[in-house]
């Protein structure tokens, strides 16, 4: 199936329009509780293991004398630092898993603006639906599919740019210390 209903078969998949997702969204109850649960198990799961395990790294460094302490504050700054970058690594490392859970829940706006972002990505180009900066349509949620009309505006709004030759990029006034003679009857090896 191309991704249209075709009304003549029996069993067509009629596709639902994107749900707008922007900042006044308010979550379901369900989606509330899919973000605590998302947050207490990246917490937990990832970034208090990835903090501790940076910070004895940097402690193991630290007193290795590969890494240098701080003449006045010791060891601190950097095991601050290794447990604040433990601590992010965990959060984003947990992003995927989030967004399956988000995925999986049936009556969800969230989860359906993330299954068909999937689906977008999967798509042909020129077949996905997309806000154009160059839209003039601002009420409504509108979608197009790309064209060479469209195509033809976009280059005409963007500027050209010629490429530069090499030679003509550097200023021959100035000695480079490159030569194209070949020195001959010396033996590199």
């Amino acid at each position: 199936m191309n991704g249209r209903a075709d009304f003549g078969e029996p069993n067509a998949e009629v596709r639902r329009p994107i749900p707008h997702i922007g900042a006044d969204y308010i979550p379901t109850e369900e989606e509330r509780r899919v973000f605590a649960e998302c947050s207490d198990e990246s917490f937990w799961f990832r970034s208090v293991p990835l903090a501790a395990t940076s910070m004895l790294i940097t402690q193991g460094l630290i007193s290795k004398g590969i890494l240098s302490s701080h003449p006045k504050y010791g060891s601190i700054p950097k095991l601050i630092f290794a447990c604040i970058m433990g601590y992010f690594a965990g959060k984003l490392s947990y992003v995927k898993t989030c967004q399956e859970k988000f995925k999986n829940l049936e009556n969800s706006p969230l989860g359906e603006a993330l299954r068909s972002g999937q689906t977008r990505r999967s798509s042909p180009t020129g077949h996905y639906s997309q806000r154009s900066k160059y839209d003039s349509n601002v009420s409504g949620h509108s979608s197009f599919v790309t064209s060479p009309e469209a195509d033809n505006i976009e280059k005409e709004m963007l500027p050209h740019y010629e490429p530069i030759p090499f030679s003509a990029s550097m200023n021959e006034s100035t000695p480079t210390g490159i030569t194209d003679h070949i020195a001959q009857g010396r033996n590199f090896s």
